[in-house]
């Protein structure tokens, strides 16, 4: 198992950054833009061009295995997590900053085995920041341990969250009264870099204390999930139950007495599941 998941990383590493080339070299082309779900969920070419260019580079190494991806659900892919050995794609988390060149794109790639994150790799391409993981082995940023902050009176901490895609009334307005809750604790402020992988980065790298958000997908936040656990960190659901990465919500942070914390001040909603059959999605 060790050195199939040393095979594995050493993979995701190197299509991480053939990928993260096809990227930057893409933002000085013509961005063609595309939406899906609604108006502000975007999708270009180089999102569905660097997910073939994974899934093929995987394909050819590891034959067996078995993908979910971003594009590739949008396109009628089935989204079940199986045991099986599976690689959790995005091949551009941050669609929307790289349409408008804001300087925060990532790859992320995920391995799970019996429904288990055990690879993580997050390349923050623009700003050639190679985050990886693997259980039980520690976290780390171009070579360099991760560790969360060791912060725990939330009035000191920054907070990092995003909006969504959804324009949903009702969700917006949740969405908003949560961010009201959170910020008038105090905190010492919100951020967010407009990628849900990398805001977890940034918990395991300490920079922030947590972050929270419903609505992103499995694929933004598989291998980041493994990241904050393995630099010290916790996850869990923003009601305060158990992590559930199909769920499509995420509370990060590097300790439970903030996760708790933040928590009780979240207004949750439930979107629909990513493992949901495709007529409910």
């Amino acid at each position: 198992m060790a050195d199939i998941l040393q095979n594995v990383m050493d993979h995701a590493v190197a299509v991480a950054r053939k990928a993260g080339e096809v990227v930057r070299e893409a933002l000085h082309d013509d961005r063609k833009v595309m939406t899906k779900s609604s108006a502000v969920d975007l999708v270009t070419q180089t999102d569905q061009k660097v997910e073939q260019l994974i899934i093929q580079s995987v394909k050819e190494k590891f034959p067996e295995h078995r993908f979910i991806g971003e594009e590739s659900v949008a396109a009628g892919e089935p989204c079940i997590l199986t045991d099986d050995p599976t690689w959790i794609i995005d091949p551009i988390d941050g669609t929307t900053n790289f349409v408008h060149a804001f300087p925060f794109v990532a790859i992320s790639i995920g391995f799970s085995i019996n429904k288990q994150v055990e690879v993580g790799v997050v390349y923050s391409c623009l700003e050639d920041k190679m985050f990886t993981a693997r259980r039980g082995k520690g976290g780390f940023c171009n070579g360099e341990p991760l560790q969360v902050s060791d912060q725990t009176d939330v009035h000191q901490s920054i907070i990092a969250t995003e909006f969504g895609s959804s324009r949903d009334p009702e969700a917006v307005d949740k969405i908003f009264c949560s961010l009201r809750n959170i910020l008038t604790l105090p905190v010492h402020g919100i951020r967010g870099a407009g990628t849900a992988a990398i805001n977890m980065c940034l918990v395991a790298s300490g920079c922030v204390e947590a972050y929270y958000e419903i609505g992103m997908h499995v694929w933004d936040l598989a291998a980041a999930s493994l990241l904050v656990s393995e630099a010290g960190g916790v996850l869990m659901d923003v009601e305060g139950g158990d992590a559930d990465l199909m769920s499509r919500r995420i509370v990060a942070a590097n300790n439970r007495t903030i996760a708790e914390r933040i928590v009780k001040e979240i207004v949750p909603f439930r979107p629909t599941r990513d493992d949901a059959p495709p007529q409910k999605r």
